[in-house]
């Protein structure tokens, strides 16, 4: 049985990490000459809640400060982001769920301003059933509670889904709420998505083996 699909937000539906990275770059470096590699921003800053990311950047300040420079950091992003386009493939995904009554969620660690700019930019603002964030929940990835959430809203157990997600902490999150999850090789090698437990890597949504994998669960094989 397919029942619903959960998409992990930057990175999945729409490739962002690059402006991600210049984002934290410019305010770096106009805050005080700091530089920020690309190599950072894979290890420490993809995928992770912004107070992930703040506490590796600025161990020393306040949470308030963190917020301040978070918010700094996502409005400097959505300045830098509106020609973005969805990853290709995800239009026909999309489609075929609706046509098929598969109930479909965003699961993201991006701030409400942010998926809500980011899906009115793709034109998907009307497309999915709910739009989690973690910022209002409890615990925010790699925990698999954001997930489990999105389950919840689409009445379906982790056996009736499948998940997208670029990251190792979204990986995590999805893996952990016990979902066979699709890694898409956006921001991540493939074998490090594999090594966080992906159950396949594809390029975009348009991959065989993803269409194979929703046939064979829809009994078509």
């Amino acid at each position: 049985m397919l029942n619903a699909l959960l998409f992990d937000l930057d990175g999945t539906l729409t490739d962002t990490d690059a402006l991600h990275l210049l984002a934290l770059q410019q305010l770096l470096w106009e805050e005080d000459r700091r530089t920020f590699t690309e190599a950072e921003f894979a290890a420490h800053v993809s995928g992770q809640a912004n107070a992930n990311m703040c506490r590796y950047l600025f161990p020393e300040r306040s949470v308030a400060e963190h917020v301040a420079f978070a918010e700094r950091k996502e409005q400097r992003f959505r300045q830098l982001s509106p020609q973005l386009k969805p990853l290709p493939g995800l239009p026909r995904l999309l489609d075929f769920a609706a046509e098929h009554g598969i109930g479909v969620c965003v699961v993201t660690n991006a701030p409400r301003a942010n998926a809500e700019h980011m899906l009115k930019v793709l034109g998907l603002q009307e497309r999915f059933q709910a739009v989690l964030v973690a910022e209002e929940l409890p615990r925010a990835k790699p925990d698999p509670l954001p997930y489990l959430s999105g389950l919840e809203c689409l009445q379906a157990t982790p056996e009736q889904a499948l998940a997208f997600e670029d990251s190792v902490p979204g990986l995590t999150a999805a893996v952990k709420a016990g979902i066979s999850t699709f890694g898409l090789a956006t921001s991540q090698p493939p074998q490090t998505l594999l090594d966080a437990g992906a159950h396949r890597v594809i390029r975009d949504f348009d991959d065989p083996q993803l269409w194979a994998e929703i046939q064979r669960r829809l009994g078509r094989a």
